[in-house]
């Protein structure tokens, strides 16, 4: 290998720990870290960088700036981006299984219950409170990422809002406009050289690829291995994503079953896009669940691992970051417009309502852990229903 291919190593001045035990870190934050891949992360660079010196301050920075701008969960990003600096393929290999393994395990465990007891009085009355929760939190998340991600920008305020719009008008999120923000962005913000279009088109690439159709396990994971390629800015942009094709394409969830499913994402600890193994697993049973985890995540680890050689080279580069900005714009907006489409299903009564609203005003006034408001929500429900 050349230099420049070369894995690179943790930065000399970071501490240096076995590979069980730096992986062992991240089979316990899999199992305990809540609240979102702001979160995550945040939690990663305490621990790893502040407190045990095992990953530089350079590293974190660059494995966060590459976790932003290429597609995927932000937080299994960086994390499989630490794994390779600390262990190479080797390193990002075992830190993807070990974070991801147990909120896995945990959905696993919750499809299972759901599938048995799901037609239960008791367990609808309990995803009756959780629902109109969830949207609550998605909508506070929106706000959050909206502040974030936009500014004052006004080309930016104006993708977010055509795609919201779209989003909320047609239920569905077309990938078509997305790529059209990230172009739009580009041409107004960065307008490459024809000499740079050669250097840009293979990047762009990534951000877009065509997933053809399949069927059976094979088609469930290529599905979810498409929407992995549009998760820009939360994990939850993956939802309207999944809502279009899990419900109104292909059928495999209903409108209910779909909220339950990002329901079950928010009350498990790690990246919420492991809401796909419940929706594989109603699909098709533990096979279909694996299948699904496999597919959203497997791009992401390629994704890391093709590009982290090479990162300093493209990094910089102000086109690819203008598309990636207008990507994620886009993906923010979708957000927003899921939260109306989802809300529909889910909040459409005065208890819902009220539920929702508590919620909302919760969060915004106090950092009260999501799981737990999504637990009082629960027995909120289980009380109107006793009632």
């Amino acid at each position: 290998m050349n230099e420049e291919t070369e894995p690179r190593p943790a930065h000399p001045s970071s501490g240096q720990t076995s590979l069980p035990r730096f992986v062992g870190y991240f089979l316990w934050l899999g199992t305990v870290g809540f609240g979102g891949p702001i979160a995550l992360a945040g939690h990663m660079q305490q621990d790893l960088v502040e407190e045990r010196h095992w990953i530089s301050k350079q590293d974190y920075v660059e494995g966060l700036a590459l976790a932003q701008l290429a597609p995927g969960p932000l937080a299994a990003q960086l994390a499989i981006y630490l794994g390779y600096v600390r262990n190479g393929i080797l390193g990002a290999t075992a830190v993807a299984v070990a974070f991801v393994l147990p909120s896995f395990l945990m959905v696993l465990a919750l499809s299972a219950a759901y599938v048995r007891y799901g037609g239960l009085s008791w367990m609808q009355a309990i995803f009756y409170g959780i629902g109109a929760s969830v949207i609550a939190i998605i909508a506070r998340s929106a706000y959050k990422l909206t502040k974030l991600t936009l500014g004052k920008d006004k080309l930016l305020w104006g993708i977010f809002v055509v795609l919201a719009v779209a989003t909320a008008w047609t239920s569905r999120e077309i990938v078509w406009l997305f790529l059209a923000a990230g172009v739009v962005a580009l041409v107004v913000k960065a307008m490459p050289t024809r000499a740079q279009v050669e250097t840009i088109r293979p990047s762009v690439w990534l951000f877009g690829p065509a997933v053809a159709g399949g069927s059976g396990l094979f088609g469930i994971f290529l599905y979810f291995a498409k929407a992995g390629m549009f998760v820009f800015g939360s994990g939850l942009a993956v939802v309207p994503f999944l809502y279009g094709g899990v419900v109104q394409e292909h059928h495999w969830l209903t409108d209910r079953q779909f909220v339950d499913a990002v329901a079950v994402a928010m009350i498990t600890p790690g990246p919420v896009v492991i809401t796909v193994a419940f929706i594989g697993y109603l699909v098709a049973g533990i096979s279909g669940a694996s299948a699904a985890a496999l597919g959203i995540f497997f791009p992401v680890y390629l994704i890391v691992v093709l590009l982290a050689p090479s990162y300093k080279r493209w990094a910089k580069n102000p086109q690819l970051n203008a598309f990636v900005r207008g990507v994620t714009a886009a993906a923010t907006g979708a957000i927003a417009g899921a939260v109306i489409v989802l809300a529909r299903r889910s909040i459409y009564d005065v208890a819902t309502s009220v539920i929702a609203l508590a919620t909302l005003l919760i969060l915004l006034r106090w950092k009260v852990p999501e799981p737990i408001l999504i637990a009082c929500a629960a027995v909120a429900g289980l009380l109107l229903h006793a009632a």
